[in-house]
């Protein structure tokens, strides 16, 4: 009992350490943090690194440690979907409990995000890993702030990321009211622009008739004066000769 008590306390001391450091030296495009009842339980967030297909992706996931740590490796979870590995599955990784053999006790946490993070980018299969296009990727990646919103453990260790979460889901919200308001207007203006060239056909047709229709009456008239001035002058001069 006493031994067990013993690696607890170095479990606890180590990733006190280990947190620690992550707060003074943070991993890039990682965050972390224990669970402020188990320290034995670890959420992180993945932010997906530009000119990849996770790019604007937060990924969230779990390490599990085991009582015997550092001596031991943790399990490593990902709860949010990725298109890159199974969610809420335990991952086969050199760093993760599935590979007892080659753990080394020196790696630290923000080690093991490292390698993670490094092996998501890649795509050699292992346990727990899946095979998507890359548009499958950019896809769960637009999706996951949301999803991530649905997760009680995620807004509540990470709530900076999730007040940024809504306030995005929020601004887009916005964008699209506005640019379905825009198009309603642009629509109903095209709409009665239509109707109006419609409604003004039909009246100026007769205008623009009755204006020919004048020019032709006084053309006749004046050729009719012509005609006649013509054949008086013709029937004068026969008369005289």
């Amino acid at each position: 009992m006493a031994m067990k008590k013993s690696v607890n306390t170095t479990a606890t001391a180590r990733l006190k350490q280990d947190y620690m450091r992550i707060i003074k030296d943070p991993v890039p495009y990682v965050q972390a943090v224990p669970l402020p009842s188990n320290i034995l339980e670890w959420h992180y967030i993945v932010l997906g690194p530009e000119n990849t297909p996770y790019e604007g992706g937060i990924y969230h996931g779990k390490l599990i440690f085991p009582r015997e740590f550092p001596f031991k490796p943790p399990s490593i979870y990902m709860i949010t979907p990725n298109g890159r590995f199974k969610c809420n599955t335990r991952l086969c990784l050199s760093i993760s409990d599935f590979h007892p053999d080659t753990w080394n006790p020196a790696w630290s946490v923000s080690t093991i995000l490292t390698g993670l993070l490094s092996f998501m980018l890649e795509s050699s299969p292992t346990l727990g890993s899946i095979e998507t296009s890359v548009y499958t990727k950019r896809q769960l990646a637009a999706q996951s702030g949301a999803f991530n919103l649905n997760n009680k453990i995620f807004t509540e260790l990470f709530a900076e990321v999730a007040e940024d979460i809504r306030k995005e889901i929020q601004q887009r919200e916005l964008e699209l009211k506005q640019a379905a308001s825009s198009a309603v207007t642009q629509s109903a203006s095209s709409e009665s622009s239509s109707s109006n060239r419609t409604d003004q056909g039909p009246a100026a047709l007769p205008r623009n008739q009755g204006l020919l229709g004048s020019a032709l009456t006084n053309i006749f008239v004046i050729l009719g004066f012509a005609a006649f001035a013509f054949t008086v002058k013709y029937v004068l001069r026969n008369v005289v000769d």
